[in-house]
């Protein structure tokens, strides 16, 4: 955290050692997972406008590297077109986002009309734009814009702060095909295959994907971490009428706003909390899959390397991005551990492992998936006997909850408070006023409830004579879908093809046709996490996978696959996976296509369409049963229009690559201003001693960053860069013929970091029952600064409880970052203009004053808690970023500390 000092705050030099001892050598960025919440967020309002959207962008990247602190490489990979195995599950998010996106807005618009009849009140309706977050797909203004924001924060951070200072970043923006996560595990296993490579390099990643754990462990890499945000559940969100707390908008009564703080100065603001992060240690997870997987008296030779690779294998059939789960295998009922435990009985008989380098031994895959087809009967039975006695229990639980509700709670002023609640009670008024409305809603409920014998007829009244069947809808149980299927009973097979694939089971021969797209699936999956994209066509082309007990005679199926396969352009992909309520973001005569009744292609664009609950309760788990997208009919109809395009349409439809960006003090400066200078139109080599050991081609870039070129900034409010001294150039990964192996190996030289689990951690009951928190830091012994009660309210005296609050944007940029919105250079001789964020920068809490763009009074903000990392002890003088520049590891690294103690450290 930052420190504070008379209400300004001290901008983080990440130049200094880690405060989490530990020390990064690159950062990854997976930046969709950046993107999304910073444009849309769910717990704040929403970014007014684009320019907001890049300034949040700006300052969560600062927050992130602020954390992790990279001493040599950062990498921001931005989705760019996808495979079309992947283009699948985009088309089926893209529709549902703007399907629900147009329910809600209909909903909301009724109850509003609603709750103005009834007399209620409400704000204004704002009138504004709703912003489609399909936008965030490769090829639209929108992320070129953003590709360009990136380029200008990246050459401003490296001019300004030390902590970029010898850092090399890579940007692959959406132009350059392929998903985030795999632009940058292919970047990281063709840099293992140098031999230039330091094997022990420390790796962070970024991103919220539950599949980055399943990349991480692909790589065999020994030191990788992945930072995310921490979820909290149940976090309290505004309703969207009337923008109070506590209720969701279809609960709103349009309710006056009830008073927030004394004088009513938290008005305009919303409790939110600083978002915080938690590492996951693939080191740690890989001593625990170590215990979990090592076998004993194998017929060959046990490899743990081996065995992650077909643990990581295996977690597929679980469900991934590319293939529907197993019907038999559900994460939450323990499928893993099923699998594994299958998995640990029947290697004995397979004679080795399924996998190796990501090519998959169907042979043995077929005994494991045999021996869970065995067991799918009793599967299914029990799944149906667990949700009846769930909902037997919830049944029961709604009864006494009922049965023990107070009749009245009175509400306002003498509503019951919670215990531990630190606001000061507010002054009672009008007491007599507020007894007689209580006493008068007390008769009232009295003379209106009917005795417990009495029924009621439908409109409410008593009614004299019987009983009358209750209402569905006063029920305790909720309406439940219709399940046709009934996999728990006998004929389940039979009727889940009929239903699902509207065969008959006994079609041996499409029950095979199935199976084996399933089975190519598993094979074009795992070689696209180990070797890269096997085909940019291949797709699974059905809603709905096969049962484990299909599985038989795999092995003879063939799993190659097309070779020179293209990926798609950006506005072709665009028409792919875009409903035509998203047609705005495409050329006028391609938005035509989506929606002219004569259209060859209209119905790929459905206006509604089903979703099979397939079992589950909510929509959004649900199959969007769209037509699949036929490719050759897409080109066909693309043709007539493709001359339609202006010149800038046709750039943001042409594939890009990465781009370089190093600063003045980078070893490898001078050499790319000289290819610059020389006008040297082939692609070099970079020299691996400039730069940590990176290797790949370099060739000039039209739209490059030069030294001493004016950086105009693309965002109106922020400044041009008029003294730039960083510089870019176009990157190319090192290429390999098409038939190279990547291994799957730790590299000669690795080592193996220290252990880190005690015995007490293999046992599942030992944290006591408590809820589980996260340590802070890599040293899990360190002891963290302790307060006791008496400290707490000596705190609870001195520090003022009416102190303002963080307003929604709290995170936003200090004032005088920015200066005027339509600010531009002065003049030559005048004073200089701060760069973005060169003084006052937010990477710490996000709590600084409010930028230009949103504008408040000023508010004070307590000081930041000390910490127990922030008392960095003598003996820790090593860590002085000066030795990061002047000591040189092999290669010229520059070194961690930990490493320099270590002087035979193999590379």
């Amino acid at each position: 955290q930052a420190k504070e000092c008379n209400g300004v705050k001290a901008p983080i030099d990440t130049s200094k050692p880690n405060p989490n001892e530990v020390e990064f050598d690159n950062l990854y960025l997976d930046m969709n997972g950046i993107i999304h919440p910073c444009t849309h967020p769910e717990d704040k309002p929403a970014p007014k406008n684009e320019d907001e959207m890049m300034v949040a962008i700006f300052e969560y990247i600062d927050r992130i590297f602020n954390i992790v602190r990279p001493r040599r490489l950062l990498y921001m990979a931005i989705d760019g077109v996808a495979p079309r195995a992947k283009m699948n599950q985009q088309r089926s998010r893209r529709f549902r986002a703007s399907k629900e996106g147009m329910e809600a807005a209909e909903e909301k618009q009724k109850i509003r009309q609603e709750i103005l009849a009834k007399g209620g009140i409400l704000p204004p309706e704002e009138v504004k734009e709703r912003f489609d977050s399909n936008c965030i797909t490769p090829g639209t203004e929108f992320m070129d814009n953003l590709a360009k924001c990136l380029r200008y924060y990246i050459a401003d951070r490296l001019n300004s702060d030390p902590g970029w200072r010898n850092l090399t970043v890579i940007l692959s923006d959406a132009s350059a095909p392929g998903e985030g996560e795999h632009k940058i595990m292919d970047y990281i296993r063709r840099q293992r295959a140098q031999p230039n490579h330091d094997p022990n390099t420390h790796h962070c990643l970024c991103g919220a994907d539950a599949d980055l754990i399943m990349l991480g462990l692909a790589t065999h890499e020994p030191n990788f971490t992945i930072i995310r945000e921490e979820f909290k559940p149940n976090k309290p969100k505004p309703c969207s009428l009337c923008n109070q707390m506590g209720h969701e908008v279809k609960d709103c009564q349009g309710l006056p706003r009830e008073k927030q703080g004394k004088h009513d100065q938290f008005a305009d603001s919303l409790p939110t909390a600083e978002q915080e992060f938690i590492f996951i240690r693939l080191c740690v997870l890989r001593e625990y899959l170590e215990r979990e997987l090592t076998m004993a008296s194998l017929p060959f030779t046990f490899d743990f390397e081996r065995s992650i690779d077909d643990w990581v294998f295996m977690c597929f059939f679980v469900g991934n991005d590319f293939l529907p789960h197993l019907p038999s295998l559900e994460i939450r009922e323990g499928a893993i551990d099923r699998l594994v435990n299958i998995y640990k009985n029947v290697v004995h008989k397979t004679g080795g492992y399924l996998t190796e380098s990501g090519f998959v031994n169907l042979q043995r895959v077929q005994m494991i998936m045999l021996a869970v087809g065995e067991v799918e009967d009793s599967i299914f039975k029990k799944r149906k006997d667990d949700d009846d006695n769930f909902k037997r229990r919830q049944k029961e639980k709604k009864k006494r909850m009922k049965r023990d509700h107070p009749a009245f709670i009175p509400g306002g002023q003498f509503s019951p408070q919670a215990l531990g609640n630190r606001s000061s009670p507010q002054a009672i008024s009008s007491p007599r006023q507020a007894a007689f409305e209580m006493r008068m809603h007390d008769r009232q409920n009295s003379t209106t409830s009917p005795s417990p014998n009495t029924s009621l007829t439908s409109d409410g009244t008593p009614s004299p004579a019987g009983g009358i069947k209750r209402k569905a809808e006063d029920s305790d149980s909720e309406p439940e879908p219709e399940d046709n299927i009934r996999l728990w009973e006998a004929g389940w097979k039979q009727r889940y093809y009929k239903n699902k694939f509207d065969v008959d089971a006994s079609d041996e021969k499409f029950r095979r046709k199935v199976v084996q797209s399933y089975v190519e699936g598993l094979c074009w999956v795992l070689r696209y996490y180990y070797q890269g994209c096997a085909s940019w066509n291949w797709y699974y082309p059905f809603h709905y996978a096969p049962f484990a007990s299909d599985f038989e005679g795999i092995a003879d199926m063939p799993s190659d696959f097309e070779r020179g396969s293209k990926p798609f352009k950006p506005l072709e992909q665009l028409m792919g996976v875009f409903p035509a309520a998203s047609g705005n973001f495409l050329p006028p005569t391609w938005r035509k296509l989506m929606t002219d009744p004569e259209s060859s292609i209209i119905d790929f664009y459905p206006e509604d369409f089903a979703i099979d609950l397939n079992g589950k309760k909510y929509a959004w788990q649900g199959v969007a049963l769209l037509p699949f997208v036929d490719e050759r009919r897409l080109r066909a109809a693309l043709e007539e229009v493709y001359p339609d395009l202006t010149p800038e349409e046709n750039r943001r439809n042409s594939l890009g690559g990465d781009v370089l960006f190093v600063g003045k003090h980078h070893p490898l400066c001078d050499f790319i201003v000289e290819q610059y200078t020389s006008k040297n139109e082939e692609p070099v080599d970079i020299p691996p001693e400039l730069c940590h050991g990176i290797q790949g081609k370099l060739t000039l870039n039209e739209n490059a960053v030069l030294p001493d070129q004016i950086v105009e900034s693309p965002v109106p409010m922020l400044r041009d860069l008029t003294q730039n001294s960083a510089v870019s150039i176009s990157f190319k990964d090192p290429q390999f013929d098409e038939d190279f192996v990547f291994k799957a190996t730790v590299l000669p030289g690795a080592k193996k970091p220290p252990p880190v689990l005690k015995p007490g951690d293999w046992e599942k009951t030992n944290n006591d029952g408590r809820p589980w928190r996260p340590q802070l830091g890599f040293n899990r012994d360190r002891k963290p600064v302790h307060l006791d009660q008496s400290a707490f309210r000596t705190l609870g005296h001195s520090i003022p409880r009416e102190r303002g609050m963080p307003g929604m944007y709290a995170n936003a940029v200090p004032l005088g970052a920015y200066g005027n919105p339509y600010s531009r250079p002065l003049l030559s001789g005048q004073q200089q203009i701060p760069k973005l964020l060169s003084n006052l920068r937010p990477q710490d809490s996000w709590r600084g004053p409010t930028p230009l763009f949103q504008q408040s009074p000023q508010r004070s903000a307590g000081a930041a808690p000390l910490l127990a990392w922030n008392r960095m002890l003598p003996s820790q003088s090593q860590y002085q970023p000066s030795q990061y520049q002047a000591l040189g590891g092999p290669m010229n690294y520059p070194q961690r500390p930990e490493d320099r103690m270590d002087r035979g450290r193999q590379v």
